[in-house]
């Protein structure tokens, strides 16, 4: 197997002065040579990017609901956390949409993938279980600290677990809860009470509870259906686009309850799929 020499640095004497290290990583080009490729990608990277800030900016506002409280401002605190939550969703629809990009414009990366999971953690793992523990974990002392932390470990090894998986995996099924639905879960919960003025220290253990199921779920072996099978770029019936409208109109009627049953389905699906499969299994002769 030939190696390609690495390509030579021209770099102009301005680019030269800064304090910042060209990226060089390794590849195979189409015939299984070892290749250098130098730079990233900046269309997949920009959507990672703008997932990182969605988790960083519902961080901003789970502080600044923690704040309110404080202060005895209520109004301003339900508002907070209805856009911290929603920062959550919408880095969620950033995280599908730049792995779909890179796969399409062929800018899959070694950096990417990793940038992709540092802004998972972020969005999915930090910014979730510090927007529960604002709300309702907090008036449970060491208690509620204990569970956002088994939510953020939870999603650390969750994505730790799918990187070490991602070539050998089946594509069909995620093993174990993807962090981004433990997510949906945690801020839907948030959103669909604090919208109807709902404060978290009414509810603190049943948030207790979720968050730490969440959390537990993540790092389980129960199989969850990817959707990945689905041919987002073939043909389709014209009754899908129909059924498309549909979704949106029924998600859009009342976002923070629809969204919420909507993602505990889907965590509560992999469970129940588990308990019927052992129940088939056992009477099978």
């Amino acid at each position: 197997m030939s190696e390609r020499p690495e390509e030579p640095h021209q770099a102009s004497d301005a680019e030269s002065m800064l304090p910042i290290d060209e990226h060089v990583e390794e590849g195979h080009d189409a015939e299984g040579r070892k290749v250098r490729h130098r730079g990233i990608y900046l269309l997949p990277n920009l959507f990672t990017t703008a997932n990182l800030f969605a988790g960083f900016y519902s961080i901003i506002n789970s502080m600044s609901a923690q704040s309110a409280l404080a202060a005895g401002d209520a109004a301003s605190a339900s508002k907070y956390f209805g856009f911290a939550a929603i920062a959550i969703f919408v880095a969620m629809v950033l995280d599908g949409l730049d792995g779909r990009v890179a796969r399409m414009t062929n800018t899959q990366s070694a950096f990417g993938a990793e940038y992709d999971s540092l802004s998972d953690m972020v969005a999915f793992g930090v910014a979730p279980a510090l927007l529960a523990f604002a709300w309702a974990l907090g008036d449970m002392g060491k208690v509620g600290w204990m569970v956002a932390f088994i939510y953020v470990a939870g999603a650390a090894l969750r994505l730790a677990r799918f990187n070490t998986q991602v070539g050998t995996a089946d594509k069909r099924y995620f093993i174990g809860l993807a962090s981004p639905a433990a997510a949906g879960v945690v801020a839907g919960i948030v959103w669909a009470f604090s919208d109807y003025g709902i404060q978290g220290s009414k509810m603190s253990f049943l948030v207790a509870l979720m968050v730490a199921a969440a959390g537990m779920l993540m790092v389980s072996n129960i199989k969850y259906n990817s959707f990945k099978e689905f041919d987002l770029k073939g043909r389709v019936p014209f009754v899908a686009i129909l059924v498309v409208v549909l979704v949106f109109a029924v998600v859009f009627s009342d976002p923070p309850r629809i969204l919420l049953l909507a993602f505990l389905a889907y965590a509560a699906s992999g469970p129940i799929q588990y308990l019927l499969r052992l129940r088939r299994d056992k009477t099978l002769p």
